[in-house]
């Protein structure tokens, strides 16, 4: 079963095109699937940042 995929155009300077493909290589991953881990755990962290804030903010129930 194919999955629904969004393609999209990314423009980078050649030093961190660069970058990301000596990364991506040290890992053997494809630059596209490097960049969309990195996405990935950074869109965890931040949602992990959010719970946490939210629960700092919460009136604990007696």
């Amino acid at each position: 079963m194919a999955t629904s995929r969004r393609v999209f155009t990314l423009r980078l300077s050649d030093e961190v095109f660069d970058k990301i493909g000596i990364l991506a290589s040290k890992e053997r991953r494809s630059m596209t699937n490097y960049i969309e881990l990195v996405l990935l755990r950074h869109l965890a962290e931040v949602e992990q940042q959010a719970q946490e804030a939210d629960t700092k903010h919460q009136t604990p129930v007696p």
